[in-house]
């Protein structure tokens, strides 16, 4: 079993005609969706709105395969983030936070012997209290030998303070079993100019991977994927699509590694330090061949597996 560990919130997405309409999202979220839809054996750890939106949200992951026993319930709304896209269809998010259900989270205790693998990231380890619960589940998972999966997805307008948070994100990385950050988040915590040629990254990657992690995935846009492990890197190109908007790409990424892995027998730190260069190669070509399907669609909208097959 794989848990997801994280926020759920409601996307507000510019439409043609100039209005907003509201998708079902979150980092986490979509990452437990992608997961369950590439039929892994998926569980959602989250506080979850009892209003319509949480009800929605919750319709969802059932849809996609996904469990909610570890779902918890209350009555403070739904977080929302509105959207705003560029040109190229990459995306701008501002929130509306305060009081929200999803910070809320109480720890659930440790996990059954059953899970492998825990994911954690975006909003859930930046917005207290949430964010110190979701913190112990790491330490505590890490500790028992459970694969830790983080992606930080940054959203720096909700970082008050950017020194602490680095300095906890460096706390996180000997926990941390497989990392997996955009070029551009790597650049923002590593304090790189936003133009640093990725060779910068690369040795700002290699810092972070002898800090703990067996493997640090790069997602690097419209150039595709790259892995940095003991023996270098691997690289692979992106799969051609036609981007409609990259809501959920990253956590497409995330999810379909997830799934990669357990369909392969690789969950657990150790395995992902054996992979050899042509898995890696096989891993990175399926997640970026779902985040393309994702980005073809509007909003976060992960494939199923018969439609990964089918490409």
């Amino acid at each position: 079993m794989i848990v997801v560990a994280g926020e759920a919130l409601v996307d507000l997405v510019p439409t043609p005609e100039g209005t907003l309409a509201p998708r079902l999202g979150g980092g986490p979220y979509n990452v437990a969706v992608a997961a369950g839809r590439l039929e892994a054996p998926v569980s959602f750890l989250s506080r979850v709105s009892t209003d319509l939106f949480g009800d929605r949200l919750l319709e969802r992951l059932h849809a996609s395969n996904v469990r909610t026993d570890l779902v918890q319930r209350g009555p403070e709304p739904t977080t929302l983030a509105v959207v705003g896209l560029a040109e190229d269809g990459s995306a701008r998010y501002s929130f509306y936070v305060e009081g929200t259900a999803d910070r809320q989270v109480t720890d659930p205790g440790p996990l059954p012997d059953t899970v492998r693998a825990v994911s954690f990231g975006t909003l859930s380890l930046v917005l207290e209290p949430g964010a110190s619960t979701y913190e112990r589940v790491l330490w505590r998972e890490s500790e028992r030998g459970a694969l830790t999966v983080l992606d930080p997805n940054i959203r720096a307008g909700l970082i008050r303070d950017p020194l602490a948070y680095r300095d906890r994100y460096d706390s996180w990385l000997p926990h941390v079993g497989l990392l997996k950050v955009s070029v551009d988040d790597a650049r923002w915590l590593a304090e790189l100019p936003e133009d640093a040629p990725e060779d910068d990254v690369l040795d700002v990657a290699r810092d972070w991977l002898a800090a703990g992690p067996a493997a640090v995935v790069l997602t690097r846009g419209g150039d595709g994927l790259a892995v940095l492990t003991a023996d270098g890197v691997i690289r692979v190109p992106p799969t051609p699509v036609t981007v409609v908007d990259t809501i959920g790409a990253g956590d497409t990424v995330q999810g379909a590694l997830l799934a990669w892995l357990h369909h392969h027998d690789a969950l657990s730190t150790e395995a992902v330090r054996g992979l050899d260069n042509g898995k890696w190669a096989a891993a990175l070509s399926y997640a970026g061949a779902a985040a393309a399907i994702t980005c073809s669609r509007a909003g976060a909208e992960p494939p199923f597996k018969r439609e990964l097959e089918m490409t």
